[in-house]
């Protein structure tokens, strides 16, 4: 038995699809699962929207979430010569012949399908011309000869038993008047010198792979397994595509959502095992198999994914998420200050409570970050006389502590509600807005010990507030 092998073959013609990192992670899974390896494959043969920075993007997007490739990355454009070759062997054994038809009257058969509205197919002009016919004028194209008669049958191992009839599949181009070798031949090819036993991708790739197994059949090439996966949906049930939010890793990432929490989600989102929601790195790879994909389209909610990451930030090693924190600090944020990241670890549990990204830790520490207090104009407005006064008693009473604790300052406060006829947050929210410049926040026992006594003291004094 051949030891597994799956791949993921992105165009780098644009940053990497949320669906694509879903395709990438079930290969890479699934290989894992079995002992076997995966591949990552770029298929750059678009010259004209192929970028170098969308590779790197791809390439950082799948090492940033987790999923890593055996060897190398393979590079399709440098095997361009194969593909040429393999049109050439179609072209010789009968299996594909050339087509002179112009472009205008490609154009004119499409016009034609679309008046009435049936699906274009190439009307097969040239499928059985002598070549003595051709025009001289026209670099032709060379088109495989697909199968007319009957139908074809392909058990995918998601969807089940698919078939078609062969007339609706046209006598597709293999290579173009230029000599570039198209997707359906590059693929082909590049899937069977890559000896792929598992193409596992997106549903909307069934017809492609009609079109490919033909390919297989005519060279005589061992057939891989084929496994479609339904596409992912927005919330309104509308197929996801690039132009919409969040459909890029780097979306996520800027937001402050982690690789874990992120692959957790994209493995539940149409796969399922028993009851289980939470996966570690280990139960994935242990627990995968495609039998547990879904047939029908999943939807991508923004809510589920925050849940997750929630969860991820209350329960993995606190040290572990204090290093993404910083890691995203200095990849989206500004460098924090060595004494100010020491502040932060020694509060970083007060400062993780309710938060549901690594941007509301970031958010929740700016009153440790910033020096000077930068004041919520309506909640200064609240620093009334009987504020300021609460505040300058405190300072009072405050600046005579040598030790900071939660001890310590229970008594002041409680003394300075009884004093001004008022209840704690009648006292902690004008300390909370004199302290980091919002009436929202940590508490206010917390805010004070984890910014320390010389900050608190200056802060109390500000003019704004004092």
């Amino acid at each position: 038995m051949k030891k597994v092998a799956t791949r993921f073959a992105p165009s780098p013609t644009g940053p990497l699809h949320i669906g694509g990192v879903r395709t990438a992670l079930f290969n890479w899974l699934y290989s894992k699962n079995q002992n076997g390896e995966f591949y990552l494959r770029i298929e750059d043969t678009d010259k004209e929207r192929s970028k170098v920075e969308y590779t790197h993007q791809i390439i950082k997007s799948l090492k940033w979430i987790g999923i890593n490739y055996n060897g190398e990355e393979y590079i399709q454009s440098k095997k361009i010569k194969d593909h040429i070759k393999v049109a050439n062997e179609l072209l010789n054994n009968g299996n594909a012949y050339k087509c002179y038809c112009s472009s205008e009257e490609i154009e004119d058969q499409k016009k034609r399908a679309r008046q009435k509205k049936i699906p274009y197919v190439y009307n097969r002009k040239w499928r059985d011309k002598n070549e003595n016919e051709a025009p001289k004028d026209i670099k032709p194209v060379i088109r495989f000869k697909s199968k007319i008669n009957g139908t074809s049958t392909l058990k995918d191992l998601v969807q089940g038993k698919i078939e078609i009839e062969n007339k609706n599949i046209e006598d597709f181009v293999i290579l173009r008047n230029d000599g570039t070798p198209t997707y359906n031949l590059s693929a082909s090819v590049d899937d069977h010198q890559m000896n792929m036993t598992h193409i596992i991708r997106g549903d909307d790739h069934k017809i492609n792979t009609f079109k490919q197994i033909q390919i297989y059949e005519a060279m005589k090439w061992e057939l891989p397994s084929f496994a479609h996966i339904p596409l992912i949906h927005t919330i309104d049930g509308k197929k996801l595509s690039k132009r919409d939010k969040a459909s890029t890793l780097d979306d996520y990432s800027k937001i402050g959502i982690m690789p874990d929490a992120l692959r957790n989600y994209l493995l539940r989102l149409g796969w399922s095992y028993k009851d289980k929601e939470i996966f570690s790195l280990e139960e994935s790879i242990k627990y995968f198999n495609i039998e547990g994909i879904g047939k029908s389209p999943s939807k991508l909610d923004m809510s589920r994914i925050l849940s997750l990451n929630e969860h991820y930030i209350k329960n993995i090693n606190e040290k572990d998420l204090f290093d993404q924190f910083i890691n995203y600090c200095q990849l989206f944020k500004n460098e924090i200050q060595i004494d100010k990241k020491e502040k932060i670890q020694k509060s970083f549990s007060i400062l993780k409570n309710k938060a549901k990204t690594l941007e509301d830790i970031f958010n929740n520490c700016q009153y440790i970050v910033e020096d000077e207090v930068k004041f919520n104009k309506e909640d200064l407005a609240l620093i009334d006389d009987k504020a300021k006064k609460i505040i300058s008693d405190f300072y009072e009473k405050f600046k005579k502590l040598d030790e900071l604790n939660r001890e310590n300052l229970e008594p002041i406060i409680q003394k300075l509600i009884q004093t001004n006829k008022t209840n704690f947050k009648g006292v902690g929210q004008p300390l909370r807005i004199a302290l980091t410049g919002s009436k929202f926040g940590p508490g206010i026992y917390d805010i004070i010990i984890s910014l320390g006594k010389d900050d608190v003291e200056k802060r109390l004094t500000n003019k704004a507030v004092s």
